[in-house]
């Protein structure tokens, strides 16, 4: 079978001039999507499963590196090996310190075919790898979800590695002088006044944020990225892409025979799901 592929990118052109340089230097290369945003990409990877992404870094709405977080998130265990990933990003510091200490590739835009040509063959090697542990799999009557699983725990903890080392200026939540104390929720003419410790989480429902307390919730037109970088992330902590709690309304953090966490709020019935990028935020002492 062809190795398959999945190319993010918003620029049309580059997305054809990354397509056709691939294609000429892996020919047996099999392109399933090209796709000009992260939501798409995040959803054709999903259901195609191809063996590589290629994700522009900086897209409209989800970035590249929030594709891959959501995907780490998402990617069914039963499913393939969660694929390698190269990341495609502009000239900057940010792909110098992070990528280089990371486990996932890069090439800078505009595309350069020596450069690619290292890519190419990289991933080669790392699927020639792939290869050799089904096999050794095989021979000891390893069970494949079993591998999955392994396989994608890999990722996560190299994913989280990434978050950690650094994120373009856009994407880091870099805590503010004074985080916020109330949130102003305007419904109609009124604008409620909620005092932050009375918030038990924050999640994210289109283009607004539930704010949701112990005795009701309230709607606020604003991003979760917008949001981070104002709450004090000793007080609040994010469990998933799209909610954040605070650390002191949890009551009880339940793991189950998957490893799968589930959280139980104090003064909410709500229970709220970890995924496997925050996983290690709830250790025993």
């Amino acid at each position: 079978m062809n190795t398959t592929a999945l190319i993010a990118e918003d620029e049309a052109l580059l997305a054809a001039n990354l397509q056709a340089e691939l294609l000429r230097l892996w020919p047996d290369l099999e392109i399933v999507a090209s796709v000009g945003d992260g939501e798409s990409a995040a959803e054709q990877a999903l259901t195609l499963q191809p063996d590589i992404l290629f994700l522009d870094i900086r897209m409209p709405g989800m970035t590249g590196l929030e594709c891959a977080e959501a995907l780490t998130e998402d990617w069914p265990e039963d499913g393939k090996r969660f694929p390698l990933i190269v990341f495609v990003t502009a000239y900057d510091q940010y792909a110098l310190q992070a990528f280089e200490r990371s486990a996932f590739d890069y090439v800078l835009k505009p595309v350069q075919t020596e450069r690619l040509a290292k890519t190419c063959a990289r991933l080669q090697e790392r699927l020639q790898d792939r290869l050799q542990d089904r096999l050794e799999d095989r021979l000891e009557d390893r069970k494949p979800p079993q591998v999955a699983v392994a396989s994608l725990n890999a990722v996560v903890d190299q994913m989280r590695e990434l978050l950690a080392a650094g994120q373009p200026e856009s994407s880091r939540r870099v805590p503010a002088a004074a985080p916020l104390r109330v949130i102003q929720a305007s419904a109609g003419n009124t604008i409620t006044m909620v005092p932050i410790d009375d918030i038990v989480f924050f999640e994210a429902a289109d283009k607004y944020i539930r704010v949701v307390t112990a005795d009701r919730e309230h709607l606020i037109r604003l991003s979760l990225r917008e949001l981070l970088p104002q709450l004090d992330p000793q007080q609040f902590w994010q469990i998933h892409r799209g909610a954040v709690v605070r650390c002191e309304a949890i009551q009880t953090a339940q793991r189950d025979d998957a490893g799968k966490l589930t959280l139980t709020l104090r003064g909410n019935p709500t229970r709220l799901v970890v995924s496997r990028l925050y996983a290690h935020l709830f250790r025993g002492m």
